[in-house]
């Protein structure tokens, strides 16, 4: 077992999944109200945690299947037993080892970066989207904010570290078409949540491609 995966089995037995589901809670839902989910559609977290946004798209009346991966199998025990929706499904994998499917969307909050390779987790990404698919990126951790910049060396664990311009460059290499968003809260307490905020990557997949 590697080191990411065992900090996160710590956090699933010490209730900090549900820590970060609140934590994280008001940036992603502000964030997933701006996607239509419009059609039918298939939807990837990847680092579930707790399962909680794949819940979420669960919900959604048009979503036809909602899975979860994760590379900690305490994480994954405790998604399991929060839905008995037939249309969710919750993996014990990491990205790399994930068989081949197709989804229209792909979600990872704050789990992207401790992939062993961040371009080679892109690609696969990629390979896993239909085309015209999306991929939604979400962090915190990015080197334009000092302030979480600083928490690879706390933590003790891989940890990749990319400015805002950088994520850009390594979707576009990857093949996506590339925006990005900045979803801050006003009324945080904390000066970098107010002002940078979650950083938001979102790749589609083209089309024609």
């Amino acid at each position: 077992m590697d080191e990411v995966a065992r900090t996160f089995d710590v956090w699933a037995r010490n209730g900090r999944a549900e820590r970060m589901e609140r934590e994280h809670a008001k940036s992603v839902l502000k964030f997933l109200e701006s996607v239509p989910f419009d059609s039918a559609f298939t939807f990837l977290d990847v680092g579930c945690g707790n399962g909680w946004v794949v819940r979420k798209a669960a919900s959604e009346p048009l979503c036809r299947r909602a899975v979860g991966i994760d590379k900690s199998k305490k994480m994954i025990i405790e998604a399991r037993k929060k839905t008995k929706d037939a249309k969710v499904e919750f993996i014990h994998t990491d990205l790399e080892s994930l068989a081949r499917r197709k989804f229209d969307y792909v979600f990872s909050m704050e789990s992207l970066y401790y992939a062993d390779s961040v371009p080679a987790a892109l690609g696969k990404i990629y390979r896993l989207l239909h085309p015209g698919g999306r991929f939604f990126c979400g962090t915190d951790f990015y080197a334009d904010n000092k302030v979480t910049a600083k928490w690879a060396g706390m933590l003790g664990i891989q940890m990749h570290l990319y400015s805002k311009r950088e994520w850009r460059l390594l979707f576009e290499d990857a093949g996506f078409e590339t925006r990005t968003r900045h979803i801050t809260d006003p009324r945080d307490r904390r000066k970098w949540r107010r002002e940078l905020g979650t950083l938001f990557i979102t790749g589609t997949r083209p089309k024609m491609r």
